[in-house]
């Protein structure tokens, strides 16, 4: 595509600098070097497991609002986790300590994508978790690929987060939380699990205040890259 302005219904239009591939029935992506300023990739293709997962592997995640074709992203630089990193505040390890909350992984996906769907956030119009992505990451759930994390309160389902796992990767997609610092408390919880299970990065794709407080930070995506192949795999 030449130099313009591309227009996507419902996305902000932005300037075309250079080319934005379209993706067809045939399961590629383009090299992640030629994504656009922002991280923006390419648009269309599907969400079948086989190209959700040679995204993962790729460094490109689908991320799109539900009235457009799959957009699909690998932002330079990427923001990550290393779980030796992981900052705990005093706070949290006092909430962590007393029991309050309880916490298992897999036991309850399909409520916790729901909610992630659902939960209202503050500035958002809308949610990017369309029918079709979470029928497509549940099918990915069935297969062992993705993983979600609860947090539960006198036996209900107050806070969780969901996302992909290839070999020692863990590429985080989405959180709630029903209670003041329940998603944080299944986070810490799953990022401590996944760490002695040898997990050796944490995906957290775009910058959030959120989870910079927790020792997530900002590295090159040649880096994210590299470590990607060493240890998704």
């Amino acid at each position: 595509m030449p130099g313009g302005v591309l227009l996507l219904p419902g996305i902000v239009a932005f300037p075309i600098t250079m080319a934005l591939h379209f993706l067809d029935e045939n399961l590629w992506f383009p090299p992640v070097t030629e994504a656009l300023e922002d991280g923006l990739l390419a648009l269309g293709g599907d969400l079948s497991t086989e190209r959700l997962l040679l995204a993962y592997r790729s460094g490109i995640f689908p991320w799109f609002n539900e009235e457009d074709p799959p957009l699909w992203w690998s932002p330079d630089p990427r923001f990550v986790l290393f779980p030796g990193e992981i900052k705990i505040s005093k706070s949290m390890k006092q909430i962590l300590k007393s029991g309050k909350f309880q916490f298992t992984t897999n036991t309850a996906f399909q409520e916790v994508i729901t909610h992630c769907k659902n939960t209202y956030r503050p500035g958002q119009g809308g949610t990017w978790i369309t029918d079709e992505i979470v029928e497509s990451y549940r099918t990915l759930h069935e297969r062992g690929y993705v993983h979600s994390a609860e947090a539960w309160l006198d036996g209900q389902l107050v806070g969780g987060l969901y996302g992909v796992r290839l070999g020692n990767v863990f590429f985080g997609e989405s959180m709630f939380s029903h209670k003041s610092n329940a998603s944080k408390f299944a986070f810490l919880q799953l990022v401590a699990l996944l760490h002695t299970n040898g997990v050796e990065l944490i995906d957290c794709q775009v910058y959030t205040p959120h989870l910079e407080s927790l020792g997530a930070r900002m590295i090159a995506r040649t880096d994210f890259i590299k470590m990607i192949d060493e240890f998704a795999v």
